[in-house]
């Protein structure tokens, strides 16, 4: 039987892109409230637990820089469905994990597995649009991908109370066999054979060169480094921070729900207003925004001794993650426009360097972790007016228009 691959229309696209990117999330969300009985189940100690996200996030970071090439060499599809495949094999691995090592190597096999998608996605993007239409297109495909935050720490919760923590790992290969099949049908290839290029160190490497070599695009992936080191600070530490802390108990997967929203209110709003306004303007508003909410908001934790009254900490998070919600996307999309004749290796550059700059240095904000807030908040402060300070740098040459 013949298989139609005329190709999805739009909104289906941004929501096979999104699910796609969604994978990420779901493997990390999903994990947060199973976090104290897969560290009691497999002897982790210490915080170790925090490993099975930085793991993941780690391997994820380093194979980015494999795949992007890859899928410009042999093309964005058959890149997608391996990588998916290895993802598969790795959850397979955490089901029937023995101890904690085992899980730790499922993990990172999940990691590198859902690195395919993930920065061959953004390639496809990047073959199909450009400039303030991509950063569009991005904060749409960013909509579909917040739900993952929203929904999974909530379908982690409502596993164990029916079964234990290996079974979240069992529905995360439902879920990859889903998207497997969809985009398999649904999503012809974008790249054309006369576009491919050999897959080659020699040219990765002048592909990387040139990267490091053009200020906006080597810019705003350190920029996005930054801003995302705190994200994953978070990620390592908010079990512990609304668990331990706050003894929310059954009540944290609608926290972390209520601020994975932020994140998806703020990408809707952005796919209108960077039509209109242009990313850089909008970068560099929410940008501000954070650093003035980041560096108030931990001279306030530190004279509350580290633990601020919970609403009060809620009222910082949610206006912060909208601002970090505006800055994903943008970051992305501003850092791929200089790249287009090298989306490939550049969504991989993008990718692997920003996470390969975010995971250690969310991890240590996460190992930080003492009983307070102090760690994630200044953490938060700190790398946000970093990350200004280079956006200053950036455009040092040339005032921003759009």
């Amino acid at each position: 039987m013949a298989v139609d691959r005329s190709g999805a229309g739009f909104k289906e696209f941004v929501i096979l892109m999104g699910m796609l990117t969604s994978l990420v999330a779901m493997s990390i969300d999903s994990m947060l409230p199973a976090l104290p009985f897969i560290a009691e189940d497999l002897g982790a100690k210490n915080n170790q637990q925090q490993f099975v996200i930085s793991t993941f996030m780690l391997s994820f970071g380093v194979a980015q820089m494999v795949f992007g090439p890859l899928s410009d060499a042999l093309g964005r599809r058959s890149v997608i469905l391996f990588g998916i495949l290895i993802y598969i094999a790795g959850s397979m691995l955490c089901v029937f994990a023995a101890d904690f090592p085992d899980m730790l190597i499922g993990r990172a096999l999940q990691g590198i597995g859902v690195a395919g998608p993930r920065v061959t996605s953004i390639a496809i993007v990047r073959d199909k649009y450009q400039g303030d239409a991509m950063a569009r297109v991005m904060s749409l495909i960013m909509m579909v991908f917040i739900l993952g935050p929203i929904l999974a720490p909530a379908l982690g919760q409502g596993i164990l109370l029916i079964a234990d923590w290996r079974s979240i790992f069992g529905c995360l290969i439902g879920l990859s066999l889903v998207v497997l099949v969809w985009f398999g049908w649904r999503q012809p290839e974008t790249l054309p054979q006369t576009k491919r290029r050999a897959f080659s160190p020699g040219r990765i490497a002048a592909a990387v060169v040139e990267i490091f070599r053009t200020r906006a695009s080597i810019g705003y992936i350190v920029m996005s480094g930054l801003i995302f080191s705190s994200f994953v600070g978070y990620l390592n530490s908010a079990q512990q921070i609304f668990q331990d802390i706050y003894g929310l108990g059954r009540l944290f997967p609608l926290y972390f729900a209520a601020l994975a929203s932020a994140l998806g209110l703020a990408s809707f709003l952005n796919a209108h207003l960077v039509m209109k306004f242009g990313m850089r303007r909008i970068c560099r508003a929410a940008l501000i925004g954070v650093c003035f909410l980041s560096v108030g908001f931990t001279i306030i934790a530190y004279a509350m001794a580290g633990v601020p009254p919970l609403a009060l900490l809620m009222a910082y998070l949610l206006p912060a993650f909208f601002c970090f919600g505006i800055l994903f996307g943008n970051f992305v999309a501003l850092s791929m426009e200089p790249l287009g004749h090298i989306a490939g290796v550049g969504a991989s550059a993008v990718g692997s360097i920003s996470s390969l700059i975010s995971v250690p240095l969310g991890a240590a904000i996460g190992l930080s972790f003492n009983g307070t807030v102090l760690p994630l908040v200044s953490g938060f402060a700190f790398f946000s007016v970093a990350a200004f300070c280079l956006m200053q740098w950036i455009e040092a040459k040339k005032p921003p228009t759009r």
